[in-house]
Formats: C-alpha cells, sequence, structure tokens
C-alpha cells in the first residue's frame, strides 16, 4: 500500500506542475480530481438557500467519499451494464442532441414546410378574402322558418343588388356577429378551411364579385369576394413555421435526420456521433463537462449505495433486527402508543369479526386480510385506519383507548365505531419503529462501507490547491 501512495503524491506533484490553470485539487484511486471539477460540486452543493452549508474543508471530506463509492462503482463494472449505458446515453444526448443541428438546418426544414404548404394552397386556387352576411338557419327549421329565411335573405340580396352598402347591411343584418361589426369582413381563407357550400361558391367568384344567397349548413350567406392571391411569401411566414416546428416537436425529426446522413456519410452509427460529439463539446465547455460527469458518477453512485446501504438495510431483517435490540434505548417513547386499527362498521356483528380475522395473525397482514375479507367487492363493508398512534393522532383511539374526553365525528354510512390492539409503553421490535431503525441502520452501514473504502482506496489532498478554491 506504501508503494501506491508514494506513486499518487508523485502523480499529484505532477500533474499540479503540468496545469497550473486548473490544478489538481486530490488523486482518489489513482484518479486525478481538477480544482474546477470541486469547484463546481462545492458551489453548486453550498448556494443560497442551501440550510447546512459547508466550509472549504468540510467538503473536502464529503467529496472524497463521494468520489470513493464512484470509484467502487466502477470497480464493480457498474459503468458496463446495459441499464446504466442506456440511462446515462439518454441523459448525456438530451445535452448534445439540440447541437447536431444549426439555425440553417431549421431554416431549411422551415423552408420545405413553407414550399409543400404554397404548392398545395395555389394548385387549389390560392388564398381568398372574402366577406359574408349569415341569416342563420337551423337544419332542422319547419317549412314556414325555412320560407321566412329565403324571403328575408332574398330582400337583402336585392337591396345590395340595388346599389346598398355590403358592409353596412352586414353590420345590421348578418348572424355572424364576430364579422357583422367588421362589415362581415373575413381573414385570408386557403382551401379546405371552411366548409364545402361556402368554399365552392366563394372560389368561384372574381374579385369584387358578389354571390346570389349560398345555402350552407349554417343557413343562407352573400358572399363578397374582396381579393385573391397567391399563398403568402415565405419571409412573412418564416417566424411561425419555426414556432410550428418547435411546438410538434419537428426539431427532433431533424435532428434524427440530420444523424442518420452523418451516419451514412462517415460509416458509422448514430451512438458513436453523438458520443464524438459529446466530448467534442466537453473539451470547449467545462460546464457541459461537469454537469454530464455529475450525471455519470451520479448514477454510478446510486446504483452502488442502492447495493451497500439502501436496498440492503431495508431488506436485512435480521440486521434491522439485532440494531434495534443494541439500540432498544435510543427508541424508547415519552409516551404510550396503541398498536391497532380504528375502525367503522355498518352492523353491530361486524364489530367482532374485524377483531376475530386479525387476532391470529401477524401485525403487518392485518390490512390484506382485512380487505379480501371485508371489502374485496365493490361494496365496502369497513373503513379502516392502521397505525402505530400516539395521543392526539386519532381522536377514536384518543376517546377509547386513551379515555380521553374527545368528541368523535361519526363516519357517514358507518354508525359504529370500535377499536383492536394494544397499548404499548415502550417498542417490543424493530417494526414498530421501522422508519426510525431503517434510517439509522443505513447511516451504520454508510460509515461502515465509507471506513472499508478509506482502507482500501488511496487519497491524496493538495492542500495548497484547496486553499485557493473560488467559493461563490
Amino acid at each position: 500500500m506504501k508503494w501506491k501512495s508514494l506513486l499518487a503524491v508523485l502523480l499529484l506533484m505532477t500533474m499540479t506542475a503540468q496545469a497550473q490553470n486548473d490544478p489538481i485539487i486530490m488523486v482518489i484511486n489513482g484518479q486525478p480530481v481538477t480544482r474546477s471539477e470541486f469547484e463546481y460540486s462545492y458551489n453548486k452543493n453550498n448556494s443560497d438557500g442551501v440550510i447546512d452549508k459547508k466550509s472549504v474543508d468540510e467538503y473536502v471530506e464529503l467529496f472524497i467519499n463521494y468520489k470513493l463509492k464512484v470509484a467502487a462503482a466502477l470497480d464493480a463494472k457498474i459503468d458496463t451494464t446495459a441499464s446504466f449505458k442506456s440511462e446515462f446515453a439518454q441523459y448525456r444526448d438530451q445535452q448534445i442532441r439540440p447541437f447536431i443541428i444549426n439555425d440553417d438546418d431549421v431554416n431549411a426544414e422551415a423552408r420545405r414546410i413553407y414550399d409543400i404548404t404554397q404548392h398545395q394552397v395555389d394548385s387549389l386556387g390560392g388564398l381568398i378574402k372574402p366577406a359574408h352576411i349569415l341569416l342563420r338557419l337551423d337544419q332542422n327549421a319547419t317549412a314556414e322558418q325555412q320560407s321566412k329565411a329565403k324571403v328575408r335573405i332574398d330582400s337583402i340580396y336585392n337591396a345590395l343588388r340595388a346599389g346598398a352598402d355590403f358592409a353596412t347591411l352586414a353590420k345590421q343584418c348578418s348572424d355572424d356577429k364576430g364579422t357583422a361589426v367588421n362589415g362581415g369582413e373575413l381573414p385570408w381563407i386557403q382551401p379546405g378551411q371552411t366548409i364545402p357550400e361556402f368554399e365552392r361558391a366563394a372560389y368561384a367568384l372574381r374579385k369584387g364579385e358578389m354571390s346570389q344567397p349560398v345555402l350552407s349548413p349554417y343557413g343562407y350567406h352573400i358572399i363578397l369576394m374582396n381579393d385573391k392571391s397567391k399563398f403568402f411569401p415565405f419571409d412573412s411566414l418564416k417566424n411561425d413555421i419555426i414556432r410550428f416546428i418547435d411546438q410538434r416537436g419537428i426539431r427532433e425529426s431533424i435532428i434524427d435526420r440530420r444523424l442518420q446522413e452523418m451516419a451514412k456519410e462517415q460509416n458509422t452509427t448514430k451512438e458513436a456521433i453523438l458520443e464524438n460529439k459529446a466530448d467534442e463539446m466537453k473539451a470547449d465547455d467545462p460546464e457541459l463537462e461537469n454537469l454530464i460527469r455529475e450525471y455519470h458518477d451520479g448514477l454510478l453512485l446510486y446504483e452502488i449505495s442502492n447495493q451497500h446501504v439502501w436496498d440492503k438495510a431495508a431488506k436485512d431483517e435480521a440486521g434491522l433486527a439485532a440494531y434495534f435490540k443494541k439500540n432498544k434505548k435510543k427508541y424508547a417513547w415519552d409516551q404510550p402508543r396503541f398498536k391497532g386499527i380504528a375502525y367503522h362498521v355498518k352492523v353491530k356483528s361486524d364489530v367482532k369479526a374485524v377483531k376475530d380475522c386479525v387476532k391470529k395473525i401477524p401485525f403487518d397482514q392485518w390490512n390484506e386480510r382485512l380487505r379480501t375479507t371485508f371489502n374485496a367487492d365493490s361494496v365496502i363493508r369497513i373503513r379502516v385506519e392502521k397505525g402505530i398512534f400516539k395521543p392526539g393522532d386519532s381522536k377514536l383511539v384518543d376517546k377509547e383507548v386513551f379515555k380521553k374526553n374527545v368528541t368523535v365525528e361519526p363516519t357517514k354510512d358507518y354508525p359504529i365505531d370500535a377499536t383492536y390492539g394494544k397499548v404499548l409503553k415502550a417498542p417490543k421490535d424493530y417494526t414498530d419503529v421501522k422508519g426510525l431503525v431503517v434510517a439509522d441502520y443505513q447511516d451504520q452501514l454508510e460509515k461502515e462501507w465509507v471506513a472499508e473504502l478509506r482502507k482500501r482506496y488511496t487519497v491524496v489532498v493538495n492542500k495548497d490547491v484547496v486553499a485557493t478554491v473560488n467559493k461563490h
């Protein structure tokens, strides 16, 4: 071990001399850590709003522990598993994919969308800007209503033919109140944008021409063609099309298409191109490099910690029981608890039935047994609250068990209240305080694991570089 420590010290000294702009702050298991990497982590975890801020020296110890766990994960080859590779690549690619294309690629896609739309619109007649007067007529109108509507629309039409002003009559007579205020004027319309009856009549008109009354599912229209045009110029729509591209996720399709082209040109895979692009960008952008490294190491940390601490502690029933037995005084209660159920039933016979259902099975199985026995179908026979209650947690428990003078609000449709369980002066086993015991047991496993890692791996810290850490 001594020769490894000496080698690490020599490596630290050499690298520090070679990288004055970003010196090596420590070497963990032979892997150098730059000051910039440490500063990124320190400042991110000690920013404004962080309650438990650490000094640089305090954070050095935490950071070493973090890097030791990452080293253990690498030794365990977690980074070679399919699940790790997939999740990390997905995150990395999210950061890199937007830079596969540039504004020219997006503009080209916008032009492509424009050209397709322009061809469709112009080939079918272009754009029209009509005005109309609408006399609404329900499709289920009686013959008398239809006759009255026809007489009225014809009178409006005849008045227009005689020289009446279209905009004035639209304001006075049109049932389309949204356009009536503007003299019946509609926005630019393209083929397929409105109902067929209206569209056929409108597109048959020349500029300045007015139609005879036209019947549609909405009623009678008189249409005046104010203007006709080819499709709008590209420059006037460019920003709207780019907004459409972003809103519809089309940018991702552009990226995929570009990746396919690049893969074909370079005779490689899309994955390899993204990986190479990430390496290029990280070399030019330290912030991105830190961000991707942080996610990479964070994934490793999660998996290795789950194996050695979190999942291990939660599943180690023998270890939890032993830890509780050794530290039982730590979990003493300041007042008794009721371990059981507070429940509500519809009929008196179910009070005893509930007790008989659970009295011979372990406490952690009560919920499932009660559910399958009483509430398995669509009819809910009982309402139950299960737990370890202290005074004040449940009014029913307070009244029935702790004999408090409290009023219990009745439960609708379940008029009979009852409790079943036992009063504990102190927790009998770890399951009575499981959350606390699991957390404390995890802390113990964490400390033991870190101590073992500190023995297994070499750690060398350059205190002179630590003293230059930029805090902001």
